[in-house]
């Protein structure tokens, strides 16, 4: 059952479906995501979240049932370690098991910053873009050594960092939309749980935690552009923030995400620190439709996204290029299901950097998804962990080439908790010139021919449109 909201603010809260369902009816009741198909749900309870309640049942979606790594979802599931957060999900200090100072800035040798917001109250049982997501990052990274705690002034914890304001929120998103968020938070704190459009949800916390989301990303922003202007070798940033942001609209959330985090960001870094000409590469599996539609008319942003043919939410076709002045500085490349580390690489080597080079930019953002492995659920590509360590490595060096090394990463999608961890680990072991751990993680076993003929047709079909 749906509510229609009605009075002198309804315009304003248009874009919401609300539903008087209990939360386990919800549950039940998941409309299936990107055309996928419920497989399994498995309750772990002998697992115990952060806070120390029962770890939900994962759903499991898969795109192609007949993918040949389905059967090894279910033995896939990382159990992240206790981890503190605290009020609003903000981190505290006891990853090491008491205080830490918080860091005034990055240091002259600092090599990676990351800001840590996992959004703890934002959550729904069993519903794939959990709160587990980021501590299973974190806890990853604690197990590698890939911490402050173990490397010293290399790695450093941005943790200091103030929330966005509603005013950064609107450079991308209209006042509607979040004055309308903020509306209904009340009747998401009476009920539990809302949708808000089809399967993004909200819970009482969800606007707040949205705010300190963008906001970690933003103070990652300007921590490196203010290191950059010490060293041509800056840190490279990573917000481990989650909503995820690139499906989010100007006018309303969508597909898990409530704000477009990296969308504020490269706004406010032309803003606030004049760097004019942002370049966005997208790696998530899905198309960022909702960073496409903030900059599609703005020659000034560059955004460039590698997506799944055929997935949710269906746009991002080679055709789809911008519009007016921004004709050009849109480039989508759809790739065919199967498509895994070969594809990739040719990608990036004959797209990517010629695109970044053509355009000169002052930074590059990166909308890092993590769902195009071939053990995540939703989707049916086949890249392994380190396919992700190859993109970091490339793009640092991409940034170091033509930007002064200014460059941010922001967390998307990626939803088996164990290929998200690691392979985000592996980021980190490429941002700090390390080689890859994939040996250790991933099975080649489970790998099957990509459709490289299919892969160079499309590769030829962008490079025709772009004069590449």
């Amino acid at each position: 059952m749906s509510l229609g909201l009605v009075g002198s603010n309804a315009h304003q809260l248009s874009f919401f479906t609300l539903s008087t369902q209990t939360v386990e009816e919800q549950t039940h009741s998941i409309s299936r995501i990107s055309a996928c198909k419920r497989i399994n749900m498995s309750g772990l309870s002998s697992s115990l979240r952060p806070g120390g309640y029962a770890f939900p049942g994962l759903c499991h979606l898969l795109v192609n049932q007949e993918n040949p790594c389905r059967r090894a979802l279910d033995k896939n599931i990382f159990k992240p370690e206790k981890t503190c957060f605290g009020n609003l999900g903000r981190p505290i200090s006891c990853l090491s098991g008491g205080e830490r100072e918080a860091d005034a800035g990055p240091q002259s040798d600092a090599r990676v910053i990351y800001s840590v917001a996992p959004a703890m109250g934002h959550d729904m049982e069993a519903h794939p873009e959990s709160n587990f997501r980021v501590p299973a990052i974190t806890s990853a990274l604690e197990k590698l050594e890939l911490t402050p705690k173990h490397r010293g002034s290399a790695i450093i914890e941005l943790l200091n960092y103030k929330s966005a304001t509603v005013d950064d929120i609107a450079t991308v998103h209209s006042k509607s939309y979040v004055s309308g968020l903020e509306k209904v938070m009340d009747l998401a704190s009476r009920d539990g749980l809302i949708f808000l459009e089809g399967d993004t949800y909200a819970t009482s916390t969800t606007f707040q935690e949205s705010l300190i989301a963008a906001g970690a990303g933003i103070s990652l922003v300007d921590s490196v552009v203010a290191a950059s202007k010490l060293s041509n070798k800056p840190p490279i940033g990573f917000a481990l923030v989650r909503p995820p942001g690139h499906h989010a609209i100007p006018k309303g959330p969508m597909g898990f995400c409530v704000f477009g985090n990296l969308a504020v960001a490269a706004r406010h870094v032309q803003r606030v620190h004049g760097l004019k000409k942002v370049f966005i590469i997208d790696f998530d599996v899905h198309h960022g439709n909702g960073t496409s539609d903030a900059f599609y008319d703005d020659p000034d942003v560059f955004f460039l996204s590698t997506h799944q043919d055929g997935s949710y939410p269906g746009t991002g076709k080679i055709g789809e290029i911008g519009h007016g002045r921004g004709e050009g500085t849109t480039l989508n490349l759809p790739l065919p299901g199967g498509s895994g580390d070969t594809a990739m690489r040719r990608v990036f080597e004959e797209i990517i950097v010629p695109s970044a080079q053509r355009f000169k930019p002052d930074i590059i953002l990166v909308s890092a998804g993590y769902d195009a492995h071939v053990l995540d659920p939703l989707a049916s590509l086949q890249f392994t962990t380190n396919t992700y360590h190859m993109l970091a490595s490339n793009i640092k060096q991409l940034a170091t080439e033509l930007c002064k090394g200014r460059c941010v990463f922001f967390l998307e999608g990626g939803y088996n908790l164990q290929s998200l961890s690691y392979s985000v680990a592996d980021s980190f072991q490429a941002f700090l010139d390390e080689p890859s751990l994939g040996i250790k993680f991933d099975d080649p076993a489970i790998l099957y021919e990509e459709p490289l003929e299919k892969v160079r047709q499309a590769i030829q079909r962008v490079k025709h449109i772009h004069t590449l």
